[in-house]
C-alpha cells in the first residue's frame, strides 16, 4: 500500500459500536485525532428505530441522536467510503478509492449484513431487506404503490417487516416453514400469542411453506411460489433469514475467523493494533467457553465503548453480559433475558437474526416455570441456585426485577421450590424477595 494520511485512531463503522468506540477513547485520552470511516453517506442514527419509522410510530428524525456539533465537541473526524483491504503489518488500510491511511489502533466495528436465500429471483427489484436507511427508505417508497407483500424469515426482524408493510396498507402475508413462529427461542404457547396478533393486524400467515421461486415480471417482483406448487401475486418480498457479519475487510489477513472476528476479552484482534466489537465481533464468554454473537444494539454499545477505552491503553477485560432485550413481536411488549431456549430448531433462520443473542437459544440445566394470564405470560428458567433466563410477555412489572436477578445471577435459593411448586404466586413472591433483600442491604 502506498502511504498516506496517518491517524491516531480509525474506525471502521458508523453503527452503535463505532459510535460508542469515540466515547471509550475519549475517556482516557482527550486530545488525539479520531476517524471514522462508513460507507452508508446518513449520520449516526438507530437501527432498532427503523421498524418504528416503517410502522409509522415515529418520525424519521428521531432516528438521529447526534448532530454535527457532537462530533465537532468529540474531536471526531469523518470519512464516506469504504475499506477494501487492511494490513496489519504496516498499519494502514486502503479504501475503493484508491486512497490509503495508517492508524496506530484500528476498530473494525463494521456491523453485519442479511443474508438472502439462493434461489430463483434473488436480485428483482422488490426484493427488500432491513440492515439500514436506504433499505428502510426503499421500502417506504415501494409499499406506496405496492398492493401485496410477502415475507420469509424468522425472529424479529421478520416481523418487523411484516408489521412495518401491514401498517402501511400493505397486504401482507408471512411464511413460516413450519408449525410455528420462532421455535427455537418460544414455546408453543408463546408462538401462539405472537401469531394471534399478527393476526389482529391483519398479516395472513402460512405455516409449513417454503419458497421456491420469485416470480418476475420486467426485472421486478410479480410474484412467489411455493415448493408445493402454489403461487400468490405480489409486488415485494421481504427476506429475514438472518445476518452474518462483515468480515470481508479482514479476509487474506492472519486475523482470525471463524463465523466473526475472533477477539479477546479487550476486543484485541490476533493483529497488533487491531480490535473488533459489535456485531462482527465473536465475543469470549467465559460462563460457556465459547466465543458467541450477540446482535443486540444494548451489547453494541456496551463493546465499542470498552474496546475504545481498551484501544487509549485502558486494558481493561470486558465482562460478557447476560444478554437482554425489550421488543414488540405480534403487537405484544417482549423482554428476553438470558437462556431462555426451546429444544425446536427454527428453520425460518440460517444465522443469528438482528436483535438476537445466541444465548436465548439455550436452556441451560434448568425447571421451566410458566405463569399465564390472558395475553401476559412470565416463563422462567430456574437453575440450581439462580434464574438462568426469563421471558416476559405483555404486563412488564417483573421485567426490571428478573433482569437484576439474572444478570447479578443473584441466590434465589430461599424461594426457589415456592417457585417450584406454586407458579401462580411467581409475582408476588419475587417482588417479596426483592423487598426482603432491599430492606436487608439498607439495615
Amino acid at each position: 500500500m502506498t502511504s498516506g494520511l496517518s491517524y491516531p485512531f480509525v474506525i471502521i463503522g458508523n453503527g452503535a459500536a463505532g459510535v460508542a468506540a469515540v466515547d471509550g477513547i475519549r475517556r482516557h485520552n482527550s486530545s488525539d485525532r479520531i476517524l471514522i470511516i462508513s460507507k452508508d453517506p446518513h449520520k449516526f442514527y438507530s437501527k432498532p428505530g427503523l421498524a418504528y419509522w416503517l410502522t409509522g410510530q415515529i418520525p424519521e428524525k428521531q432516528l438521529y441522536p447526534h448532530s454535527p456539533f457532537d462530533d465537532k465537541q468529540l474531536g471526531i473526524e469523518r470519512l464516506l467510503g469504504q475499506v477494501i483491504a487492511i494490513d496489519p503489518d504496516r498499519h494502514s488500510l486502503r479504501l475503493d478509492d484508491g486512497r490509503s491511511l495508517h492508524y496506530r489502533s484500528l476498530l473494525i466495528a463494521t456491523g453485519a449484513q442479511a443474508v438472502r436465500p439462493t434461489i430463483e429471483g434473488i436480485g428483482l427489484e422488490g426484493v427488500v431487506t432491513l440492515d439500514n436507511m436506504e433499505d428502510a427508505r426503499g421500502i417506504i417508497k415501494l409499499a406506496r404503490k405496492a398492493k401485496r407483500a410477502v415475507v420469509v424469515g424468522g425472529g424479529i426482524t421478520a416481523l418487523e417487516l411484516a408489521e412495518g408493510l401491514a401498517a402501511r396498507r400493505v397486504e401482507t402475508h408471512y411464511l413460516l416453514r413450519k408449525d410455528r413462529y420462532w421455535g427455537s427461542v418460544l414455546d408453543e404457547h408463546e408462538s401462539h400469542l405472537v401469531e394471534e396478533g399478527l393476526k389482529e393486524e391483519g398479516i395472513q400467515l402460512h405455516h409449513r411453506v417454503e419458497l421456491l421461486k420469485i416470480i418476475a415480471k420486467k426485472n421486478r417482483v410479480a410474484g412467489v411460489v411455493f415448493s408445493s406448487g402454489e403461487s400468490i401475486p405480489c409486488e415485494m418480498v421481504g427476506v429475514a433469514i438472518g445476518i452474518r457479519p462483515q468480515t470481508a475487510v479482514v479476509e487474506g489477513t492472519p486475523i482470525h475467523i471463524e463465523r466473526g472476528i475472533l477477539v479477546d476479552e479487550t476486543f484485541k484482534t490476533s493483529a497488533k493494533g487491531v480490535y473488533a466489537a459489535g456485531d462482527v465481533a465473536q465475543v469470549w464468554d467465559p460462563q460457556t467457553q465459547q466465543y458467541v454473537l450477540d446482535s443486540l444494539w444494548g451489547v453494541a454499545r456496551e463493546q465499542g465503548r470498552a474496546a475504545g477505552s481498551n484501544m487509549a491503553g485502558s486494558k481493561e477485560p470486558y465482562q460478557r453480559k447476560i444478554p437482554f432485550n425489550v421488543t414488540r413481536i405480534g403487537g405484544i411488549t417482549t423482554t428476553l433475558i438470558g437462556c431462555i431456549g426451546q429444544p425446536e430448531s427454527d428453520e425460518d433462520l440460517v444465522a443469528i437474526a438482528r436483535g438476537d443473542s445466541e444465548t436465548w437459544r439455550s436452556s441451560g440445566n434448568a425447571f421451566a416455570v410458566k405463569k399465564d394470564k390472558e395475553n401476559n405470560r412470565v416463563r422462567l428458567l430456574i437453575g440450581e441456585r439462580s434464574i438462568q433466563g426469563a421471558l416476559i410477555m405483555g404486563d412488564q412489572t417483573l421485567s426490571r426485577p428478573l433482569q437484576h436477578l439474572i444478570t447479578g445471577q443473584v441466590d434465589i435459593t430461599p424461594i426457589r421450590e415456592r417457585l417450584l411448586d406454586n407458579p401462580e404466586e411467581l409475582v408476588e413472591r419475587i417482588q417479596h424477595f426483592l423487598s426482603e433483600r432491599e430492606q436487608m442491604n439498607h439495615a
